[in-house]
């Protein structure tokens, strides 16, 4: 959601390409009413409830009924992401999407060591036992993106389609590095609220922006501190030491469906490096749109997303 607009990817992606400011205004209002929605109706309407993994407390959403969804949120986002594809899966499908530990309203472990992707894979394997759920559709993004890849290496019978967005399985290029560690360091020193008042100035969403939006910048804050400050420093630093999984999703051998937004340059070559290795795999570029598809481009995204899942519906009766 807008937390993944904030950080130090993102930025990199908006930076390299700078949008008009008519496309800055649409965006804030699609920020702001995934919010404002995500903020209200959506939690009164759909079940919300947490479970003992592995003795961590993890938060999680379902909503709807039918075959699973399970939708992994990214870098400083928590299950509020997917606010947009819940309301349009939920008319066909269980969707059940997680707070990653760190994140949301889930555990906030204060160790390194309690951080990597292979552990918030794990929680996700965790949650669908507990929830017995034997197979599902996974779909992450950007981060959720990189521990759905850990899961399906991991459980691949638990797997019957999978969707990567916005992410890789190797690393990077044009990444800005020295700028990410720059606010790792902010936050060690003074705390997630002074990232936040350093990365609301950062495009998609400027002065002007939250001017016109005052309401924009309270909703904003709120979603981006539900992030905890060790879960921000040390996923952080789990993407940068994450293991390369690109020669390794070869062995994948379930439909897979990639996407990534035109617009968001450090991921569209990498999307073309999984779309090459994954046996039989589609890719889809999402037009205009950045690190976000989800929420700049949601027509497009869910009928590419729903599109995909009824192929496979299909194929199997």
């Amino acid at each position: 959601m807008v937390a993944i607009a904030m950080s130090c990817l993102s930025r990199s992606c908006y930076g390299q390409r700078a949008l008009s400011v008519n496309r800055h205004r649409k965006k804030c209002r699609q920020f702001l009413a995934v919010l404002t929605a995500s903020a209200c109706d959506v939690i009164l309407a759909f079940e919300m409830p947490h479970l003992s993994i592995d003795g961590l407390d993890i938060h999680y959403r379902e909503a709807g009924q039918g075959f699973p969804v399970v939708l992994i949120h990214g870098y400083t986002g928590n299950l509020q992401n997917w606010v947009l594809q819940v309301r349009a899966l939920a008319k066909k499908y269980r969707t059940i999407s997680p707070d990653l530990r760190g994140h949301g309203r889930s555990v906030k472990p204060t160790r390194r060591e309690d951080y990597s992707l292979e552990l918030l894979a794990a929680d996700v394997y965790g949650l669908l036992t507990a929830l017995a759920v034997p197979e599902c559709y996974l779909v992450g993004h950007s981060m959720g993106g990189m521990v759905a890849q850990e899961f399906v290496l991991r459980h691949p019978e638990m797997v019957r389609a999978l969707v990567l967005v916005d992410t890789a399985a190797d690393l990077p290029q044009d990444i800005p590095w020295e700028e990410r560690m720059r606010l790792m360091e902010l936050a060690r020193s003074a705390g997630m609220e002074a990232v936040f008042e350093e990365v609301a100035q950062t495009p998609p969403l400027g002065s002007q922006l939250v001017e016109e939006n005052p309401q924009l910048i309270d909703i904003w804050r709120e979603q981006f501190l539900m992030t905890s400050l060790e879960g921000y420093l040390y996923c952080g630093e789990a993407i940068g030491r994450r293991r390369l999984l690109l020669e390794e999703l070869a062995q994948i051998r379930v439909p897979t469906l990639i996407i990534c937004g035109e617009l968001d340059e450090p991921f569209l070559a990498p999307s073309q490096r999984m779309h090459q290795t994954i046996p039989g795999s589609e890719l889809v570029i999402i037009a205009g749109a950045g690190h976000t598809p989800t929420l700049e481009k949601p027509g497009e995204f869910n009928e590419a997303l729903l599109s995909f899942l009824a192929r496979i519906d299909s194929e199997r009766r």
